[in-house]
């Protein structure tokens, strides 16, 4: 028993360690704007000992119910086979709900929506956290005012290049800077209670209900300001893949919600003690030999934040193209060890000239929170809605039981969201406009890809039919092996009928090759692959992946072991169609959606390169096709 105990204790604390790092980056660095918004917002709150006690009242108990029973407790049991995160949420929500179509196109659609959100987030993210860390040196020096933009754009400029190293050497070292972090906001927040430790009595509801309650719309638009302290609990959810559950749940109870709630509870002590402390209460923590080595350190902390959501970003690309929400792109792998370390050139580029230019726009941490709440109380509103389907089918409970501890979350979630809402004009909208986007693109892409696949299988040849032309009509065969990429499952793909009308000739042994990808992240190799052989030198392949799997078609065929098939490269040719779409007026999807799923297939990144095929064995065929 002594045994098994000490060799599972080393692994828990790894674990712990680097979920330190990766996944409680974003709200371990929300102390350095939170309060600071919360007294700066639409409308200013004086900082007497009420006001202070209600705001810290509400930030420890919104950590309390938000995070530490909603997620922490309750949604992390809603993973999809060990994954997380919105779209896994998504697909696991629809998978129970297949005999209801209305139920599940609603729930589809609700989900893709804040599977868009996130990119608006993942901007969002860096601009703010950055920005937050650096305005740090004005509580040192004004000096550093007019530079304070430049610095931050600096910054952010060397984290987006960073991206395409990989964070394989640099991931060794996070979870250390943010045991300093969390272990300096403790020290800080202890040193500001220890001077006004009446500041414990927040852990007193009444102060919060007592706020609320004398402070009317004032304290409505306050919430907005108190909801960024949960900032990044969705990240506690979307890593459950990467860490597992228990070592996220113990990180967070204990060590990084005790530090949180202590530095809060600091940061009130030293605005009551010094009503000018509300511009950065953080820093007013700090004795003035020390802002500047917490600056470097706030900076760090909020880098690796952001490299966490940037991560994320292209993590969530991955799963909506695997599942068919986005176009093909570049995909690289950073790291040969660890398989979710992966690069996307073109969301890095596009992320990063929206982030730059949110900085240059809105100039201000505070003027990006309002931006900032809208986007992650409408993710969680979400999240809430699709665990309740998820759940309820996972653990059996009575609906009714479940219905109350739900829509207790979800009622306290709505009031968050609601006023965030008031934030629109204040920046709320480009997460929303970021979102639509990104949602119109997606669905977009869907639609299309079966209205095209329903065009092919509208004209497709039956595999018996042209078995039957082949013994009737025997074409000159020639020696290797033809692999032809096709969607259509059942049918003859129509570049290999192109083939046979221009060349003539057809290949000794012939493939129709598909891919598919199965609503969970990963496939097992053993269920991964179906041979059908169907005669005539005719085989069909269906590959399957998970949304979490890259696929790599060389690999593969490599690794059939069947006599009567032989996978040789250099005897291979990997046959591909390329298609030049033809908007029309037919029926199955509006002109100007067709017209976008157009320009979106025109710049999708090339086939081949995407399921890791040589350039030097691939024919492409080109084909008009009407939409």
């Amino acid at each position: 028993m002594t045994n098994k105990s000490n060799s599972n204790t080393p692994s828990l604390n790894l674990l712990a360690l680097a979920a330190l790092g990766v996944v409680f980056g974003d709200i371990g660095t929300s102390p350095l704007y939170v309060l600071s918004v919360c007294f700066h917002g639409t409308r200013v709150i004086i900082p007497t000992s009420e006001n202070v006690l209600g705001i810290l009242s509400m930030i420890i108990w919104t950590l309390i119910i938000v995070v530490s029973i909603k997620y922490v407790i309750f949604i992390l049991h809603a993973d999809h086979n060990g994954e997380g995160g919105v779209l896994a949420l998504t697909t696991l929500t629809a998978f129970y709900q297949k005999r209801k179509k209305h139920t599940q196109s609603i729930l589809l659609v609700i989900g893709i929506f804040g599977a868009a959100l996130l990119y608006g987030d993942g901007i969002i993210t860096p601009a703010i956290s950055v920005l937050s860390a650096v305005e740090g040196l004005n509580v040192a020096t004004p000096f550093f005012e007019p530079y304070i933009i430049p610095i931050t754009i600096v910054v952010l400029i060397m984290l987006f290049l960073f991206q395409k190293r990989g964070t394989t050497k640099v991931g060794e070292v996070f979870g250390p800077i943010m045991v300093i972090w969390f272990l300096s906001l403790i020290i800080l927040g202890l040193r500001g209670i220890m001077r006004h430790p009446q500041v414990l009595y927040a852990f007193n509801p009444f102060y919060a209900i007592n706020f609320l309650h004398t402070q009317g719309m004032t304290a409505f638009l306050v919430l907005g300001g108190v909801f960024l302290c949960v900032t990044g609990a969705e990240a506690l959810y979307a890593d459950i893949g990467h860490f597992g559950k228990y070592p996220i749940r113990f990180t967070w109870f204990s060590f990084v919600f005790p530090a949180v709630l202590i530095n809060y509870l600091g940061q009130g002590a030293i605005i009551l003690e010094n009503p000018a402390a509300i511009e950065h209460p953080l820093y007013y923590l700090c004795p003035a030999w020390a802002i500047y080595p917490l600056v470097v350190l706030a900076t760090l902390a909020t880098i690796i934040a952001s490299q966490a959501i940037i991560t994320g970003a292209f993590s969530l690309t991955r799963q909506a193209l695997q599942l068919g929400y986005s176009p093909r792109m570049e995909i690289r792998h950073s790291s040969a060890e660890i398989i979710g370390q992966i690069y996307i050139p073109d969301i890095n580029r596009i992320m990063m000239i929206a982030t730059i230019g949110l900085v240059l726009g809105f100039r201000s941490s505070n003027n990006l929170a309002g931006a900032y709440g809208v986007a992650v109380s409408t993710t969680m509103v979400i999240t809430t809605i699709l665990a309740f389907s998820s759940l309820r089918q996972i653990w059996r409970w009575n609906i009714v039981g479940l219905g109350i501890i739900f829509s207790s979350f979800l009622t306290i979630e709505i009031v968050f969201f609601i006023s965030n809402i008031f934030k629109i004009w204040h920046g709320g909208w480009f997460p929303l406009l970021v979102a639509l986007v990104v949602f119109t693109l997606m669905t977009s892409w869907k639609k299309g890809r079966s209205l095209l696949s329903m065009r092919f299988k509208e004209e497709a040849l039956s595999v018996n039919d042209l078995l039957r032309d082949l013994q009737n009509h025997p074409p000159y065969r020639v020696p290797g092996l033809a692999i032809y990429m096709t969607t259509n499952p059942e049918g003859v793909p129509r570049t290999l009928l192109h083939n046979l009308k221009h060349n003539k000739v057809l290949h000794q042994t012939i493939v129709f090759l598909t891919v598919v990808t199965a609503e969970v992240p990963r496939v097992d190799k053993t269920a991964q692959l179906h041979m059908e052989f169907l005669g005539q030198g005719l085989i069909r392949i269906i590959a399957t992946y998970g949304f979490m799997d890259t696929p790599n078609i060389p690999r593969l065929l490599e690794e059939i072991k069947d006599d009567r098939f032989q996978y040789k490269p250099m005897q291979t040719t990997f046959f591909f169609g390329r298609e030049t779409l033809l908007v029309t007026a037919k029926r199955g999807m509006s002109r100007w959606l067709k017209i976008v799923f157009t320009w979106l297939s025109r710049n999708a990144y090339q086939a081949n390169l995407y399921y890791q095929i040589p350039a030097n064995n691939v024919v492409e065929l080109g084909q008009f096709v009407e939409l």
